[in-house]
């Protein structure tokens, strides 16, 4: 009981601490800098979706990124775009939160509940999650290295193309819920069968020798 009280005193103080000094010195705004794509979130697919719109996803962020139009992401321009995007979601949390839009965070503001809510979510919570998952493949692809770029806009979209026919079961161009659980389904069993006969080919290691006197 006596560690547990004294656990609690120590975050007690800290929080104090934080407040004073967040009353002290409100947050000022974030620079703005405009995305190259700064549209609203989209959904995860939960409705029927058309090849146009299925393909379009898997594209959209890369020719937002393709910033001289030639049809292909440099590494360069991914980290770019990523940088854009950051700095986008950080303004918009930030207006979110400034309740009288005067550019500053004071300590009511930064107290309310839909404040804390942020701070407490992150990247898994309501804020996060589905909403940013292309972009989290987006920040991957950054981090790939340089081995991976150039990436072929043209390439992508016919590898999407593909994709879609695949588990477009019935071929009628729209592409159901229960369409895409089923090639979920699909994808983890190739993958779990690809990995046993990977395991089968990899020779298992011999006992080593004992060491000679």
């Amino acid at each position: 009981m006596k560690k547990s009280f004294s656990g609690m005193a120590v975050l007690a103080s800290a929080l104090a601490v934080s407040g004073a000094a967040m009353a002290q010195a409100p947050v000022q705004a974030p620079a703005r800098t405009q995305a190259p794509d700064a549209r609203p979130h989209h959904a995860q697919m939960v409705e029927p979706v058309s090849k146009a719109d299925f393909v379009q996803r898997r594209v959209e962020r890369l020719r937002a990124a393709d910033a001289n139009s030639d049809g292909q992401v440099t590494a360069e321009e991914m980290r770019t775009y990523v940088q854009a995007r950051r700095a986008e979601r950080r303004a918009a949390r930030f207006d979110r939160l400034d309740a009288n839009n005067d550019g500053v965070l004071d300590r009511e503001e930064f107290n309310t509940p839909r404040a804390r809510g942020e701070r407490g979510e992150g990247m898994g919570g309501r804020h996060g999650g589905g909403r940013n998952h292309r972009d989290a493949n987006m920040r991957g692809m950054a981090r790939g290295g340089e081995s991976r770029f150039p990436i072929v806009i043209a390439d992508v979209e016919r590898r999407a193309n593909e994709a879609f026919a695949r588990m477009d079961a019935n071929s009628d161009g729209v592409l159901t819920q229960d369409e895409r659980r089923a090639a979920m389904r699909a994808n983890r069993g190739d993958m779990r069968q690809r990995h046993e006969q990977r395991r089968a080919r990899t020779p298992a290691a011999s006992p080593s020798a004992p060491a000679s006197e």
